[in-house]
């Protein structure tokens, strides 16, 4: 049951982000989307950013992880899965991996779909979201999940793709649903013409390079513009795939005519009897686009100039470091591996392109380039085609369809001292090998041209032309941008129902640990982590050691911790967030959460409030003081759940902060009061049953 020490959780931004200021604003595409999938609404809602809803996704895709997945599953108590049309099975990540151990897992995921008449598609047939588009399961105007960070790629589409974590699918194979809050929403305007040879990846890492102060972090984000009818849809999924390196929860572009062409082609391909790309999905597609309010409010708009865009490269070991190639390429910076794979650029238009490039050159001495395509359909017609044995005959290394290299699995990872430049999506340090290596980002192009020259250079100076010049980069950033004629928005939600057995106020004295990115490993222990007969007791010692060890002598059950931003940054384990149950904190508030925490603390009844604006008051009035990782500070947060407002009183009484916040639908509170995700699947399971 549901009791005081259970928590609740708000995300929105680490800016001044208020759900409440635009209740009477039209709906943008992500609300749209996410109203069409969302389930046991209250008649007439009309869901918002900072709204949790709980959502049935037209499909959830796993790719080497669905064992996990389908122990977690029978754990719950599951022997059938609610819906097999919704779930897909995909084997991508270790495809060269021949042990007899991997092996073993990939033939329990493929006797485990078959039992349960799930779609599986076996190790060589591509990368699972490349499939997903190919096959239609992510398609324009849906909402798919996947229990992969790179599901974002499906707003290249049209599509509303966002990350679940295992239990989150796990739950959905029960069940058909889970739950979701919706982030606040960013326009990202794209205007001008991109140059000639200029590419959606040199979009993207510009985009991630100029805008690196976590400006979209924990968003959803909407491509808008006049400059996306001239992009094609292939640059358009490169850009949606690393909006999560940007720190973005989705981003989707519009469905527009240049989609409906592709799709128009598509249909071609794969015949008229498709059961998801066929003339009646297309013809519903023409007649029923899915688009944004003219009215609809968004959190922030980002507004950049194509026009004025170069050939950008990443890194090194970050996608936050965006150089132009002109200036890289003066720096003759010598290049030892190149890569030409991932979910990112392996598509049949980047191997083409790759492949004009290094047409009549070989690949540089000293210097290996490997090669994979997103999927064996993408192999085929690039061999078709000519352009996979003009890579192949200029002395490219072939791989499985499949991720490989750009998660550290494989052949061909980055040795001590090395640099590697990649068409991938993450060149965070160790990933793909040695922590020692440089790794960068760039297009196809730049990838083939840096191959055969030897250092990281521009396609043109492969033929003995000097690098293009490249211009100062045109951007724009406008914070809680009000709809336009809009003098009202301004109002309250319109109230949250309670649940028998959930409390309609949250109430306690706050405890400030002053501190911005507070790691999983410091609210708990990673030597605890795997032992598995550790007790509450014990849990509640040990919280937050790591972080202050006097946290415990500090704090009392009944407390609100209120922390920086970035809480629960790190590793994935669950027990941060039980640690804090375990501890008795009533509720944890912070400037923003990390997305992975987040999801962790609903999943296990821990339920947290992001809240910047009390982040800044609080460093404000102990700004000289003497420093205390945990402070004790007088000051009480209140959260009344029925009217969804945040009130915070100083240590004399006064009103300090006062903020509306997202609804707590009763989607949610039935979730807390089982205790957590897995105590709801189990409920639920449990009245199936009984019915």
């Amino acid at each position: 049951m549901f009791t005081l020490n259970t928590r609740l959780r708000f995300q929105a931004s680490k800016r001044r982000f208020s759900t409440a200021t635009y209740r009477l604003a039209g709906q943008n595409l992500v609300e749209k989307i996410v109203q069409k999938y969302a389930v046991g609404l209250p008649e007439g809602k009309i869901v918002h950013s900072g709204d949790y809803v709980s959502i049935s996704p037209a499909h959830v895709m796993s790719h080497d992880n669905s064992w996990p997945v389908a122990l977690k599953f029978k754990g719950l108590g599951a022997k059938k899965v609610k819906n097999n049309r919704q779930i897909v099975n995909t084997l991508d990540h270790d495809v060269q991996n021949k042990s007899e151990a991997n092996l073993t897992k990939y033939e329990n995921i493929k006797n485990f779909a078959k039992e349960q008449g799930i779609d599986f598609y076996p190790a060589g047939r591509g990368i699972g979201h490349q499939i997903m588009i190919e096959e239609g399961y992510a398609f324009p105007g849906n909402l798919t999940v996947a229990s992969d960070s790179h599901s974002n790629t499906y707003g290249g589409i049209g599509a509303l793709g966002t990350p679940v974590v295992r239990t989150d699918a796990a739950a959905i194979w029960a069940t058909g649903q889970t739950w979701w809050q919706i982030p606040p929403v960013a326009n990202v305007v794209l205007e001008g013409e991109l140059p000639k040879g200029t590419t959606g990846k040199d979009i993207i890492v510009a985009l991630c390079g100029l805008f690196n102060n976590d400006e979209v972090l924990n968003h959803a984000i909407e491509f808008t513009g006049d400059a996306i009818k001239h992009l094609p849809v292939d640059y358009r999924l490169t850009i949606a795939n690393m909006t999560t390196e940007w720190g973005a929860l989705s981003g989707v572009f519009p469905i527009d005519d240049t989609l409906i062409n592709w799709y128009t082609k598509r249909l071609l391909r794969v015949g008229p009897n498709h059961p998801r790309i066929n003339n009646q999905t297309l013809e519903n597609l023409r007649n029923n686009k899915v688009l944004a309010d003219s009215d609809a409010y968004y959190a922030k708009t980002l507004k950049i100039d194509l026009s004025s865009l170069s050939p950008y490269v990443a890194g090194p070991n970050s996608v936050k470091i965006g150089t132009s190639i002109e200036k890289l390429s003066a720096e003759n910076k010598k290049v030892n591996k190149a890569y030409l794979v991932s979910c990112t650029n392996s598509r049949l238009s980047d191997i083409k392109a790759a492949a004009e490039v290094v047409k009549g050159n070989k690949i540089a001495p000293g210097v290996e380039f490997y090669i994979a395509a997103a999927s064996s359909e993408v192999q085929n017609d690039a061999e078709a085609d000519g352009a996979w044995k003009t890579l192949i005959d200029a002395g490219c290394i072939p791989l499985p369809a499949g991720c490989g290299p750009c998660i550290g699995l494989g052949a061909g990872l980055l040795k001590e001292g090395e640099v590697g430049i990649s068409a991938t999506n993450r060149n965070f340090k160790g990933r793909m090998g040695s922590k020692d290596a440089l790794a960068y980002l760039a297009s196809p192009e730049v990838v083939a041209a840096s191959a055969v020259l030897g250092k990281i250079g521009a396609p043109e100076e492969v033929s003995g032309a000097p690098c293009k010049t490249a211009t100062e980069v045109k951007k724009t950033i406008i914070i809680n941008e009000k709809p336009a004629g809009d003098d009202s928005i301004a109002s309250a939600p319109s109230g949250s129902k309670t649940l028998d057995g959930f409390p309609e106020c949250i109430e306690g004295e706050i405890v400030f640990c002053d501190a911005d990115n507070v790691n999983t490993d410091g609210i708990y222990p990673g030597k605890y982590t795997y032992q598995d007969d550790v007790t509450r007791e014990k849990m509640a010692e040990v919280c937050m050691e790591n972080y202050d060890s006097e946290f415990g002598k500090k704090t009392k059950a009944g407390d609100i911790i209120v922390s920086g931003f970035n809480f629960g940054t790190g590793s994935s384990r669950e027990q941060a967030a039980t640690a804090i149950l375990a501890r008795d904190i009533k509720l944890v508030a912070a400037g923003s959460f990390s997305n992975i925490f987040g999801r962790n603390s609903i999943n296990n009844a821990l339920l947290t409030l992001e809240l910047p604006e009390l982040i800044e008051l609080l460093r404000k009035k102990y700004a000289g003081s003497e420093p205390e990782l945990t402070r004790r500070t007088g000051w009480r947060l209140k959260w009344d759940i029925p009217t969804s407002t945040v009130t915070v009183t100083n240590e004399t009484g006064e009103v300090a902060l006062t903020n509306k916040v997202g609804e707590l639908g009763t989607n949610l509170q039935e979730i807390i009061i089982e205790g957590g995700l897995e105590g709801w699947v189990r409920a639920q399971l449990k009245k199936e049953n009984n019915a």
